[in-house]
């Protein structure tokens, strides 16, 4: 039964079910909330699922930078965009393997690789699956995100037991067209639904300040939640300042309160879904940090780079979750941080 305008305002009742039929102008009830309220209702649903003093850690691994074909306007590997960066090869397995080794010892209980691809040719994805199986036997949960699939390349994934695939939708439908010509947000859903149909958990979520209305934050979220099953990860970025690429035109940092509003509201529209401060946690303060966790957020990436970007330095993070009475596999990032290096930008 769908909850109407009313009960969103009024009251956290079915404020922890999982729905596929939100409308916009229920998220934008839920984004208008008074703040209090807001949170209240988001911190219960949250409750109803999650131990609320416990995060995820999970690492996040370029293992084929640069050189990508698509003309994502906010991307670094575009290689649309002088950005200064190098392209690189796929890595040997074998790397990975020691990339992963030590996420793990600092703490990360998932490891995620990524590839700067369009989609991945097949003798690209030939290597792939043996880096997925290397890494699931450390005891890490797997992530890839290669691009675009085919349903029988998502088999084949599966098949090599890869648990997690990222695929993000970025943003709403009105603005996709704006940030990126070479596909259509079509192209994306496609192979979500590729992935759920080979049994992989989707990892799917978007980018926040690329100039972007606040309805465009809202319809990316309604499209989330009202996707067939939600995604069982969803990360919401804050876009990294990029030189070279033309979002840095139009860029508009989220007001703290603005960033807390919508995480709370894709914490009620997506319940069960695990929420991911993922880029530009950098440049969150920890009180910006705390509330976000107080308001659903339940999962971060570690470690010093997050593909060709800074992240936040590890010896803070380790602060922040002390002071805060947080758990998660960060227990030894304050005598790990110093191993745990991605490739750099």
């Amino acid at each position: 039964m769908s909850v109407g305008v009313e009960t969103v305002r009024n009251g956290r009742s079915g404020a922890s079910a999982v729905r596929s039929d939100w409308t916009r102008v229920q998220a934008e009830a839920l984004y208008g909330l008074p703040f209090a309220d807001l949170m209240y209702q988001a911190q219960s649903a949250h409750r109803d699922h999650f131990d609320p003093n416990r995060v995820e850690a999970a690492s996040l691994l370029s293992i084929k930078t640069g050189g990508c074909p698509e003309d994502c306007s906010y991307c670094s590997q575009s290689a649309h965009y002088d950005t200064g960066l190098k392209a690189t090869r796929l890595m040997n397995c074998a790397d990975v393997v020691v990339k992963a080794e030590r996420a793990k010892e600092a703490g990360a209980t998932r490891f995620c690789m990524a590839a700067a691809w369009r989609s991945p040719k097949e003798r690209d994805l030939d290597r792939v699956p043996a880096m997925v199986s290397a890494v699931k036997n450390l005891g890490l949960e797997t992530c890839v995100t290669l691009g675009m699939l085919t349903a029988k390349q998502a088999v084949r994934l599966s098949e090599s037991g890869l648990e997690f695939y990222n695929h993000n939708i970025d943003t709403s439908p009105d603005f996709y067209g704006k940030i990126i010509t070479t596909r259509i947000l079509q192209d994306r859903i496609e192979t979500l639904e590729h992935v759920r149909r080979a049994r992989i958990k989707v990892c799917c979520g978007g980018i926040v300040g690329m100039g972007e209305r606040v309805e465009d934050r809202l319809a990316m979220l309604v499209l989330l939640a009202n996707l067939r099953s939600h995604p069982e990860s969803v990360p919401i970025n804050l876009w990294n300042e990029v030189k070279g690429v033309p979002v840095s035109h139009t860029a508009d940092r989220l007001d703290p309160i603005a960033l807390v509003r919508l995480i709370a509201t894709a914490r009620i529209m997506m319940p069960k879904s695990v929420v991911r401060l993922s880029a530009g946690r950098k440049y969150m303060t920890d009180e910006l940090q705390a509330l976000s966790f107080l308001a659903g957020a339940n999962s971060i990436f570690i470690g010093d780079m997050l593909l060709t970007t800074r992240n936040a330095n590890a010896n803070r993070d380790t602060n922040l979750l002390s002071r805060l009475g947080i758990a998660c596999g960060l227990a030894q990032l304050e005598q790990s941080a110093s191993t745990l290096e991605q490739t750099p930008a």
